[in-house]
């Protein structure tokens, strides 16, 4: 429980610490730019300050209700003029000792681990960070470090020509993801609030109804919103890379000296527990790319068990404390496919069982940004690259562990596991469904049907699966009716049983779109108890296969980057 419990918009103004505009540097040139509101270039320092754009007569959606409980927030503050105007963008009345002015922060862009600069307008690499979310505010609430980050919160100086704002449909897909992953048991940025606007709205390419398209088809007009999310911080890979390839190239005098200002930082707020303070730096380095190693592989094995695909897993969108970070193009897979992808824009590399690679080409990036500052150190030097090598190794031990306790064994049994991909893709299976029914350790393969998308027509499928569960049933410890109900109960707290579907979110969008935000709030009450059984009504409109008719259809099976 909360020690104190904060009833007021005065209260929490008290608790505010702002370590990372107080401990690092601002960009020098922001002082002569006015607002910070137009792209440009940014040479250095860590952060610029701006202040966001208020959203006009915003329209209170949502809150999460359990982090409010974390946080010992009182649901008073929901009517509390300042705290309305604050996460919805408006800094004008906010009085000390909380600041008036928010900050957003740059970073380079790896892509499956090769450095770009075409996506920045001046082709430098140095406008390319924060072009809409807007953090503004830090603080310690009951001995915790949180920041709080405005997501659509209008332009900053990276928002390279585009409106700084996120429409509705993408911020109720991160408002209700980041608290189901959280409820899932897998680490994330955390959801707080969620409001619209319908005196603003923006233009966005997107698909025409029931298309198959691939590609958006139409430009839309669309609500704006701002959903507020809040984590440890938001430091990325992409931010120490971006400080590790000016302290590379030498971009500027302080370079190095930033560089290493920025990994204390990240030390400081993300690996303080694990890492001694009184270390040297070359120590804290190794220590800390361990950790993170060790964070980052327990993420991604986590991401594959309970079917999610990130989509878009740059380095920028790789928190660099080693949790869940940016729902863009995200997705829950349904029918099970290795290459499962829902982004248009993702390929292969990115697809659902390419992500421990994927997560592999940001680590590399991540050890890669350390460097410069090893570079008069040999032996460190070569410990980080023995870390760095060692990570397929890490992975491969936390994927194979995963499946083992998916699964209810003891060991990791290749040949099982090989053939049970096999069969899940021959027979279409729902994902989700497969697994949780496979925790009532069925007698006989009928009782799996359920998940299957297709029937089971063909003898020899049936077959194979019929072998398939009896050597399972074989390696299981279920001796009697106790043995049974233990090993089912554990597995049930490793395959949930509800998980997010892009077809929910669409309902769910569509009627906030239309002012009803009933099914925002259904969803949330539902997906923050993925694993618990619930009533007979929900498990009949939440725990089925995708609709056949959804099959292939834009916004649904697939999506498009536009947010």
């Amino acid at each position: 429980m909360n020690k104190n419990n904060i009833e007021t918009f005065n209260e929490l103004s008290n608790l505010c610490d702002y370590s990372f505009v107080d401990k690092l540097n601002s960009d020098p040139d922001a002082k002569y730019s006015g607002d910070n509101k137009s792209p440009r270039e940014v040479f250095s320092g860590h952060y610029v300050p701006v202040k966001p754009t208020p959203i006009k007569d915003p329209i209170y959606i949502s809150h999460s209700i359990n982090f409010f409980k974390e946080l010992g927030f009182s649901e008073n503050l929901l009517k509390s003029d300042d705290f309305i105007k604050l996460f919805s963008g408006d800094m004008s009345n906010i009085s000390k000792p909380m600041q008036n002015i928010g900050w957003a922060t740059g970073y380079a862009l790896s892509i499956y681990g090769t450095e770009y600069y075409a996506q920045c307008p001046f082709q430098t690499g140095n406008g390319y960070g924060d072009g809409r979310a807007i953090s503004v505010l830090e603080a310690v609430i009951n001995g915790k470090r949180w920041e709080f980050q405005l997501k659509g919160g209008g332009k900053t100086p990276y928002c390279r020509g585009a409106d700084g704002r996120a429409v509705l449909r993408s911020s109720v897909r991160e408002f209700l993801a980041q608290e189901h992953m959280h409820a899932l048991g897998i680490p994330t940025s955390r959801s707080l609030t969620l409001f619209t606007s319908k005196k603003e709205q923006v233009t966005r390419p997107w698909f025409r109804d029931n298309s198959y398209s691939k590609d958006p088809e139409v430009m839309i007009e669309e609500d704006v919103a701002i959903t507020t999310r809040v984590a440890s911080s938001f430091l990325r890979v992409g931010q120490i890379e971006l400080f590790g390839r000016r302290a590379r190239k030498n971009e500027h005098k302080n370079a190095l000296k930033e560089l290493e200002m920025i990994v204390l930082h990240l030390i400081d707020r993300e690996y303080s527990e694990a890492i001694n303070q009184d270390l040297t730096l070359e120590e804290k380095i190794i220590q800390l790319a361990n950790e993170f190693q060790n964070r980052l592989t327990s993420l991604v094995a986590n991401w594959i068990r309970v079917g999610y695909c990130q989509g878009n897993f740059n380095s920028d969108n790789c928190a660099a404390g080693g949790f869940t970070l940016d729902y863009g193009p995200f997705g829950f897979i349904e029918m099970f496919d290795p290459k499962y992808q829902s982004w248009t824009g993702g390929g292969n590399h990115f697809s659902f069982f390419n992500q421990p690679t994927a997560a592999f080409k940001n680590f590399k990036s991540f050890c890669s940004a350390l460097k410069p500052l090893l570079t008069l150190n040999k032996e460190t030097l070569e410990e980080l690259e023995k870390i760095e090598n060692n990570f397929s190794k890490v992975m491969q031990e936390k994927m194979e562990k995963m499946w083992t306790n998916k699964l209810g064994l003891d060991k990791f049994d290749v040949e099982l596991f090989e053939e049970l991909i096999n069969l899940m893709i021959d027979t279409k299976v729902d994902y989700t469904i497969f697994f949780r029914e496979l925790s009532n350790i069925p007698d006989e393969i009928s009782s799996l049907e359920k998940s299957f998308y297709g029937t089971l027509k063909d003898e020899n499928i049936k077959l194979r699966w019929n072998n398939w569960l009896e050597i399972w049933k074989l390696q299981i410890n279920v001796n009697d009716e106790s043995s049974k109900e233990k090993l089912s109960n554990q597995m049930k707290l490793t395959n949930p049983k509800y998980t997010l579907r892009e077809w929910h979110l669409v309902w769910a969008y569509q009627e906030a779109q239309n002012g009803n935000y009933q099914p925002v709030q259904e969803l949330q009450k539902i997906m923050t108890n993925p694993y618990n059984e619930q009533t007979k009504e929900i498990e009949e409109k939440y725990y089925i296969k995708k609709p056949s008719d959804f099959f292939g259809i834009a916004g649904i099976s697939h999506v498009s980057c536009s947010s």
